[in-house]
């Protein structure tokens, strides 16, 4: 009989927030998710897409008054290895951080959780209204606060094309993990 695999937090804040970009296009299973906070951070979307011609991505920035908003998911060493792998890790796109999130939900608890940074930033750059539409339902879906939603709902948008969208999701579809 194998041995059992202790699991890990992740602390997702951008796109992953959302289940069905998470176990859906991405591919990954999870025990629970909860809301939570990351004090010490703060999110911004300045992030270049690894895949070109993209819009802005969510990233997060050490900010020592900062909060972040996000989902904490329990899962496999192998899974935030997938994680890391879509959210290209391995070619620098970002790197792994470790971060203290308190959940939201009872019982409250908080935990040490990997997560992803970037130091590839771009101001000039501006999230798309699909990734937007997407962190969004994301955080109303895992009963985020009122008010972080609201704040996410004003960060200025551009549209994103098919052209992208089909590049992005074929990208998604290799990286799979395969049954």
């Amino acid at each position: 009989m194998g041995a059992l695999v202790s699991p890990v937090w992740y602390f997702a804040y951008g796109s992953n927030m959302e289940t069905a970009t998470f176990r859906g296009r991405r591919g990954i299973s999870f025990s629970r998710a909860l809301p939570a906070r990351a004090s010490g951070w703060r999110i911004v979307f300045d992030k270049p897409p690894v895949v070109p011609g993209g819009g802005a991505v969510a990233n997060i920035v050490i900010d020592p008054a900062g909060v972040v908003f996000g989902v904490l998911y329990e899962i496999t060493p192998e899974h935030l290895a997938h994680v890391e792998l879509t959210e290209g890790v391995l070619i620098g796109n970002y790197h792994r951080v470790k971060m203290r999130a308190e959940s939201l939900a009872a019982p409250a608890f908080a935990t040490t959780a990997a997560s992803v940074a970037s130091d590839r930033r771009d101001p000039a750059l501006v999230p798309t209204d699909r990734y937007m539409g997407c962190v969004i339902a994301g955080a109303e879906e895992h009963g985020l606060p009122a008010a972080y939603i609201a704040y996410l709902r004003e960060v200025p948008v551009c549209h994103e094309t098919a052209g992208v969208r089909e590049r992005i999701d074929a990208v998604f579809h290799e990286l799979r993990p395969r049954s």
